[in-house]
Parts: structure tokens; sequence; C-alpha cells
């Protein structure tokens, strides 16, 4: 296994707060990797400082062997990690096509002057940015909705758009943040397969999600978040099976069955 992605003792706290403590995990380079845990463990903070959109009070990451920057969202999408989020968050007024043709915009190299002067080389990328969103439109599923304000896309559709949007930035690591949120059992299956389809075609795909069974059933490892700590990171059969994941979920040991 080649390590793609490695978290070191992370910690982050608000105020009186320990969010994170010491957490540490390695995700391998080819793997789903899920990241659960009772409502309030973490799991969400954790994406947020591993993306820039908060700074960590201890630890580092490394990332394809060299330490991630803190703190800049940006320089991270550009070292290849992107992300979705938990409360859906798409360019409202732009089309679909737009809203992807945005993510992509972290690897084009025009700048100012060529957009003003619209040389050559800058409208050869727009030809091929305009392209490749067409490309994942129809690569989620939701290639006829191209033209479709994203507001006035279903909500499925709208996940499965800023998925799009996020595989338009060229990633190496996709960090799923409760992507089945408000899915049915239908849409949630189409996922499964979408995701399974992501790794598949050379993505590495880190999952924070509430299905359980969606992720035991999609995850290669699973670690497990309970007030800000990992208490287990194993393969999904035997995560079930840990006394501490039982006991954080429900309440204690003696539900094991």
């Amino acid at each position: 296994m080649i390590t793609l992605l490695e978290a070191r003792n992370i910690g982050k706290r608000f105020g009186g707060l320990q969010a994170l403590t010491d957490v540490s995990l390695t995700i391998n380079k080819g793997e789903v990797y899920g990241l659960i845990g009772p409502n309030g463990a973490g799991k969400t903070t954790f994406f947020n400082v591993l993306t820039g959109a908060y700074t960590p009070d201890g630890g580092e990451f490394v990332f394809n062997g060299s330490e991630l920057p803190v703190g800049k969202p940006h320089k991270i999408v550009g070292r290849g990690i992107a992300r979705t989020f938990q409360n859906i968050r798409l360019f409202r007024d732009l089309t679909a096509l737009e809203n992807v043709m945005a993510g992509h915009h972290i690897r084009t190299k025009a700048g100012v002057w060529g957009i003003l002067t619209q040389n050559r080389h800058t409208r050869e990328e727009e030809r091929l940015t305009t392209e490749r969103a067409y490309e994942l439109l129809d690569y989620v599923g939701i290639g006829r909705f191209a033209e479709v304000v994203s507001k006035n896309l279903s909500y499925g559709d709208q996940r499965r758009l800023e998925i799009a949007r996020a595989l338009a930035t060229e990633p190496q690591l996709l960090a799923l943040d409760e992507p089945a949120a408000g899915m049915n059992a239908t849409e949630t299956a189409q996922l499964k397969l979408l995701i399974e389809q992501i790794r598949h075609d050379g993505v590495t795909v880190m999952l924070i999600e509430h299905d359980v069974k969606l992720v035991m059933g999609l995850c290669d490892r699973v670690a497990v978040l309970d007030f800000g700590k990992k208490i287990a990171e194993d393969v999904p059969f035997e995560v079930q099976k840990n006394e501490a994941v039982i006991a954080a979920y429900l309440g204690g040991g003696k539900h094991a069955h």
C-alpha cells in the first residue's frame, strides 16, 4: 500500500471545547476510507482542518510525502484535495455547467490580461474547461441538466453536482461530507455506484457518512471518532464488533447484539 495522506496528532480547540485530540490516521492511495462517529464527534471539524477552513492547534498533515499548508484552502485544493460539504454550497444562481467550470478554474493558467484580451490561449482553455465540465456532468449522471440553474435542481442532483464540481479540480483525494444525507434508498444506491466508479478511476475517497450501512458496504477501512478522539480504525467487519464503537453509538457494550 502507498500512503497518500497521513494525519499526525491533529488537535483543534474552540474556546473551552476540545473538538479534536491527537487524531492520527493514514489513508492509502486507491481506497475508500470512512470516518464515522456520533453527532458532535469531530468528523466535520477534521475535514475543515484538513481542507484549510480551520487552522489546527496541533499536529500536521502529510500528503504525497510533504506537509500540507494550514489554513489555506486554495493551496490545499491545488495540492490535490477537494471536498463537498455537509450543507450543499453551490453557486445557486449559476447553471450546473457554470458551477463545474468554476471548480476547474484552479487548473487554468489564463491571467487577467488573457481574460481581458481573450487571446488564443485563453479561448482554448475556456473551450477545454467547458468540454471537461460537460464530461463531468455526464459522469455523475446529470448531463441533461447542464443548462439548469443549480437552485432549481432536485436535492439529490445538487449533491451530484457538488461532486462534479469537486472532481473538476482534478483531485487525488476527494473528501465527501455526508453525501447521502437526505437521499432516498434509490439515490443512495446510485451514489454508492458513483463513489465506486470514482475510486475505480483513480481518485482516493474519504467519506463522512451517518448511513452506517453505506459505509460498511463501501469502505475498505473505517475510523471512528468519539468526543474528538479516534477510538477505532480497522476494516468494517472488525469496527462493527469493536466494543468501544458499540458503546459510542448505543451507550454500552451490553447492546452489542
